[in-house]
């Protein structure tokens, strides 16, 4: 008898194990991300120039599921993700940020923990290789959420990071850029219309990366990483370091990463706004987010895009400019990697 209700008893047990790894390896999983909206010409990219962006953000798409799919946490995958963009001189963040007017580079990064409501920030950093990171150490191991500059730098010493020189993350083409983009302002300057040229007129995409991923637990995070403007000035920041306008993250809501001019994006809080439709006015993700990017940015006369997903693995990726280099990847399935509205 009590041989037989051992045996019963393993195979509840067994059962109740698998019916609970079943139910635990359903659970939707997502991750979108981002390497930049705007001007963006097909007849400017060559066949192998599109296939080289497309080929790293499928490299980057595919190893931050696979964090999601091992069952690991929405921060690593955001963080596994955008190392892989800030390390390609393919985008502007990290290896490949634009310059300043000055000819040196600053570099601006957040990231947001959905769970926790917990965030950090770094802004005008010129000596840290992978900005993301740094902002990660800001949310973990300090007690504010934002650090700027020479002291942002100072506290990446007491967490052990190393310091790279500021030539690190030069590049020919964006040397190229910095050197036409003057000349237009300087240009602009003489004609006395140099507020009405400003930044956005410089027919630059805007190669600002990030990521946004929901796990198995339900957690969602959002990070953004990037040079800025080509031919910043003043330690301009933009929205990529701002909680609420560049980057944010709410459990049971959403995550999302922009990517664009981000003074408008600052004015008009566009990730905390579109979070903000999905909680208080019921609409999906889809809809919150092309109403903010197509509707009430682009009416302000804002451009750029997001990547954004909600609780249940529902991605958007709306943007109302040429182009935006993205990817997406939900429950294991094939990687979606588009630059332009089709392909």
């Amino acid at each position: 008898m009590k041989t037989k209700l051992a045996t019963f008893s393993l195979i509840i047990s067994g059962l109740l194990f698998m019916s609970h790894n079943t139910f635990a390896n359903d659970k939707p999983f997502a991750i979108a991300i981002h390497g930049g909206a705007g001007t963006i010409s097909k007849a400017n990219l060559t066949p192998e120039q599109r296939q080289t962006y497309k080929d790293k953000l499928k490299e980057a798409i595919d190893k931050g599921s696979k964090v999601l799919e091992e069952g690991g946490d929405s921060l690593v995958a955001v963080q596994t993700a955008i190392n892989i963009l800030e390390n390609s001189p393919l985008f502007n963040a990290g290896i490949g940020a634009v310059y300043t007017y000055d000819g040196g580079h600053e570099l601006d990064a957040s990231i947001m923990d959905g769970k926790t409501m917990n965030a950090g920030a770094v802004a005008g950093v010129r000596h840290i290789a992978n900005p993301i990171d740094l902002a990660l150490a800001v949310m973990n191991k300090s007690e504010h959420v934002m650090l700027s500059g020479a002291g942002a730098e100072e506290f990446a010493l007491t967490q052990g990071f190393s310091l790279v020189p500021n030539s690190h993350f030069d590049t020919d083409e964006r040397y190229q850029q910095l050197l036409d983009a003057r000349q237009k302002l300087q240009v602009a300057a003489k004609s006395e219309q140099v507020a009405g040229v400003e930044m956005k007129d410089l027919d630059y995409k805007f190669g600002t990366v990030g990521a946004v991923a929901l796990d198995k637990n339900g957690n969602l995070a959002a990070g953004t990483s990037t040079g800025g403007m080509t031919a910043k000035r003043f330690g301009r920041i933009g929205d990529s370091p701002v909680i609420g306008a560049g980057t944010y993250a709410e459990n049971g809501v959403c995550a999302v990463s922009a990517t664009g001019h981000g003074e408008f994006f600052i004015r008009y809080q566009v990730a905390g706004d579109i979070c903000a439709k999905v909680k208080y006015q019921q609409k999906s993700i889809i809809q919150a987010a092309d109403e903010v990017i197509n509707q009430r940015l682009i009416t302000a006369g804002g451009s750029g895009g997001v990547i954004a997903v909600d609780q249940r693995g529902n991605i958007a990726t709306p943007f109302n400019t040429e182009g935006m280099y993205r990817a997406t990847r939900s429950n294991g399935e094939p990687a979606q990697v588009l630059i332009w509205q089709d392909q």
